[in-house]
């Protein structure tokens, strides 16, 4: 008799336990979840930072945090942690009440991209673990993976004599911005040049002398194509090409504008959640490579526009310098670019090879 009043007992217990956690489990819980960097580049890591909070007088005998997370995430395993087939992860939880935890997941940054894996979906159940109540919710947790840059290596040649050249005209033109000594004033010096300080050292007019820079700009140019007639998506195997192409082009962008060059991207590809071409002309100032940067994570592997046609969408541009990546070349091409030449920009064009695949 004793033993069916301890089973009713416990029952009615796991029926009122049950029906707490249906009605008040989720109350008072609040959940967050954040990367420990916004940006980064493939191959570093990050940390995706968990604090789970229990703010009621009530104990929760676990709690599942469940998410989709992009195989290009790589987190380590631990306790309490599970991922299915590296796409799916799951967080358990005990909480007592007022307690709140933190965890710290290490995550390891495969591919570049914009990740976005704030929508987590909680269950709380009982101690017969059974499922409770069930809720849906999005927490920012954000981070934009940048392309890997390159070393001097696994930059073509052409390439690199392209970034040199570029660096090395830059000593053309006086720069005002370069200063490197002082003079006597002479008759149509600018005002703007007189050094006061110096002057009244000197009991005449000084003005500044300058280093020279060209007037130089570099326009990266990526073509998508793997052929003349290709249209849309890429097969998977064709995406590493482009990727080590995308590489190329943020490591020369990179570097000149650390030398003090303009630069800007081009591409027949779009941006985020753009549908049409990415241009970004050439401009040179302290945000700019994080700009650009920017820009390349973002990138949408897919055909927007003809290049052919794209070629003639840079017609604008003068004076500039344009390295152009891409897996063919044609007739009709060769005679776009001739036709970018004569409108004073100069035009390097490298032809991707399927070894160059993104490491």
């Amino acid at each position: 008799m004793n033993g069916w009043v301890l089973a009713l007992a416990l029952a009615a217990l796991g029926v009122l336990q049950r029906w707490l956690l249906s009605t008040w489990g989720l109350k008072g819980l609040s959940y967050t979840r954040r990367f420990s960097r916004n940006t980064a580049f493939t191959g570093e890591e990050a940390e995706m930072i968990e604090v789970i909070r229990n703010d009621r007088l009530f104990f929760i005998p676990w709690l599942r945090a469940e998410s989709r997370i992009s195989p290009n995430l790589r987190l380590g395993r631990q306790e309490n942690l599970a991922v299915s087939g590296e796409r799916y992860h799951k967080s358990i939880f005990t909480l007592r009440p007022y307690q709140q935890i933190t965890r710290r997941h290490r995550v390891r940054l495969l591919k570049r991209g914009e990740y976005d894996v704030g929508n987590v979906a909680l269950t709380a159940g009982d101690l017969l673990g059974m499922g409770g109540k069930g809720l849906e919710l999005y927490t920012p947790a954000r981070i934009l993976v940048y392309p890997k840059l390159l070393d001097d290596r696994g930059l073509p040649l052409p390439v690199s004599r392209l970034q040199g050249d570029l660096i090395v005209r830059r000593h053309y033109v006086s720069d005002p911005f370069l200063v490197n000594g002082i003079r006597d004033y002479r008759f149509g010096d600018p005002v703007r040049d007189i050094h006061w300080p110096a002057s009244a050292r000197m009991g005449s007019l000084q003005v500044k002398t300058h280093d020279y820079t060209a007037d130089t700009k570099l326009l990266a140019v990526i073509n998508v194509q793997m052929s003349e007639n290709q249209w849309g998506e890429l097969m998977e195997y064709e995406q590493d090409m482009i990727e080590h192409a995308i590489s190329i082009a943020a490591t020369v962008c990179a570097r000149v504008l650390r030398a003090g060059v303009a630069a800007g991207f081009a591409a027949n590809m779009p941006m985020g959640e753009s549908e049409t071409i990415t241009l970004l002309p050439p401009e040179r100032h302290s945000a700019r490579e994080e700009e650009l940067l920017a820009a390349f994570a973002k990138l949408r592997i897919l055909r927007c526009r003809n290049f052919l046609s794209f070629l003639d969408d840079l017609s604008f541009l003068r004076g500039t310098d344009m390295l152009i990546l891409s897996a063919y070349t044609s007739e009709a091409m060769e005679e776009k670019i001739a036709r970018l030449k004569q409108l004073g920009n100069t035009v390097t064009l490298h032809l991707l090879e399927k070894e160059e695949k993104a490491a």
